[in-house]
């Protein structure tokens, strides 16, 4: 491609130096990503406090009310079927339409959503479920088209030297949503517990749960809307991409006027051609089920939905179901001991000293290094410590049950965290961003993220039912007998095994432009 009209655009932004615009751009973008992790995850924190206030067993003396197995599944699981759905719906549309005329529609979605899942209604326990199920769904809806949306938006903005950092920083605002999610949590439910003191259930199994207790969870969803809300101006204020409206909307004067306005880049919008973009664009014309996009990038999206869908069947079983695997090693009381507050009180902590040991400094690690070791290293780096850690809590698991080892358990627990996201989690999202053509980038990101929440679903609704013990005893009520949380944890390390061979497939993209990457730069192909 000649250094004319958008060869001049391109070569401009992949030289242009770091700004204050593109950490704006960063925290633009990465806020709806700390939306997306508190709305998805903060479920895990109130599944508990609803079975006691909705399923409570007048006839049960020493186990709280829980969420029957299937009720559980649905709570847990329909924002991810909703969020797989936006992926592909939102992807498609990003190429289609552009990138910033979906943005804003996903984070409306979150807004409404998380407010409708908060003042979900009902004349019974079933009812509410229901309606609790129906905003989650549309919830993960948006949520899902945050994740092409934002990782194409970003890649498209950043210079390639630091373009994996800035990709990286915005899915590392994810961190910070869980954090907020713990300590929402935390505040809401000591602040409840104050004013509205309760015996354990063990004293006073009906009184245990105060009837307020039913405010408590619909605040912590709906707050969710609130970071949504103060980024929805400046969201709409965002430009297209230059890449977009270079090479596939065909107007590279109005990508360097755009751009102009938002970087300081050297670079006059009159001296530059129109009709570079279609002569650019004439050997990148091929659609997604080409045998040419086969030829090019099959081996490439193979490669990014694969360890994706294994990432997450491993990251979303540990993540969703925490309160049941420290349960299980006894880290947290019997639920029986505590009343509805303090036990979510007790998750909260739990969760917040997680994120805060190993999935927040997990993911800034991968922002600081993943342009200086190379994504691929990282990535292939992160699934074996996985592997490494969920053996090392897999196979001595019945030391880690015993009184005073677990602590040793939550550790390991952490660094599990810690490499998923110095590893795979933010890989995974960084690779699509940066592989293929601008024309279908959004679509594979979308592709790649939906096969990421299939092996998410898998690992919500298979761990839920899989870590249940054997022994009846053991287990919660209504639910089959699985292999319980040891075998659960092999099956997880098992695909973190998968997900490292697969990485084999994904060339790597540090140092190089996108245009390099997707053979856009003079229509060769792709490595």
């Amino acid at each position: 491609m000649a250094e004319d009209g958008v060869a001049q655009v391109l070569s401009r932004l992949d030289l242009a130096k770091t700004q204050l615009y593109h950490f704006k751009a960063i925290l633009i973008a990465g806020m709806g990503f700390f939306t997306d992790a508190y709305d998805l995850f903060t479920i895990s924190l109130i599944t508990k406090l609803l079975g006691r206030i909705y399923y409570y067993d007048p006839a049960s003396t020493t186990t709280p009310g829980s969420l029957p197995e299937n009720v559980s599944a649905a709570v847990n699981g329909v924002a991810l079927c909703g969020t797989l759905a936006g992926h592909l719906f939102f992807g498609y549309l990003g190429d289609k339409l552009g990138r910033k005329k979906s943005y804003g529609v996903t984070l409306k979605l979150m807004i409404l959503c998380s407010l409708g899942s908060g003042l979900s209604f009902g004349h019974n326990a079933k009812a509410l479920i229901t309606t609790l199920c129906f905003f989650r769904f549309w919830l993960g809806f948006g949520v899902g088209g945050d994740y092409p949306l934002s990782a194409t938006i970003m890649s498209e903005y950043a210079n390639k030297k630091t373009r994996g950092s800035f990709i990286a920083a915005v899915f590392a605002m994810q961190g910070f949503g869980n954090l907020a999610g713990g300590i929402v949590a935390i505040i809401i439910s000591a602040g409840f517990k104050g004013k509205f003191d309760a015996p354990s259930y063990e004293d006073d199994p009906a009184g245990s749960t105060v009837p307020q207790a039913d405010f408590v969870w619909r605040i912590i969803l709906m707050f969710g809307a609130a970071p949504a809300l103060l980024t929805y101006y400046w969201r709409m204020k965002m430009p297209e991409t230059a890449r977009y409206t270079a090479l596939i909307a065909h107007n590279p004067k109005k990508a360097a006027f755009d751009m102009s306005m938002v970087l300081q880049v050297d670079i006059d919008e009159e001296e530059v051609s129109d009709g570079a973009a279609a002569a650019a664009d004439r050997s990148n014309h091929f659609g997604l089920f080409s045998k040419e996009f086969v030829r090019r990038h099959g081996v490439h999206l193979l490669g990014t939905t694969t360890t994706w869908f294994f990432l997450d069947i491993a990251f979303y079983s540990q993540i969703l179901f925490q309160k049941d695997i420290f349960s299980a090693i006894g880290w947290l009381p019997e639920a029986g001991t505590m009343n509805a507050m303090e036990e979510l009180q007790c998750i909260a902590k739990a969760q917040t000293l997680i994120t805060l040991c190993g999935t927040i400094p997990g993911y800034w690690f991968a922002v600081a290094f993943i342009d200086i070791v190379g994504r691929v290293p990282i990535q292939l780096m992160g699934f074996g410590m996985m592997v490494v850690f969920m053996l090392g809590l897999a196979v001595p698991y019945d030391h880690w049950k015993t009184e005073g080892n677990q602590i040793g358990f939550v550790v390991m627990y952490g660094f599990a965290f810690f490499f998923a996201n110095f590893g795979p989690n933010s890989t995974t999202f960084i690779a699509p961003a940066e592989i293929f053509p601008a024309r279908l980038r959004s679509t594979c990101h979308g592709i790649s993220a939906a096969a990421g929440k299939a092996g998410a679903i898998v690992g919500a609704f298979g761990f839920l039912y899989a870590s249940q013990d054997k022994d009846p005893a053991k287990r919660d009520a209504g639910y089959p007998a699985g292999i319980g949380v040891r075998n659960s944890l092999f099956w997880l390390a098992a695909c973190c095994v998968s997900g490292f061979c697969f990485t084999f497939l994904l060339p790597e993209a540090k140092g190089r432009s996108l245009e390099d990457m997707s053979g856009e730069s003079a229509g060769e192909q792709s490595p």
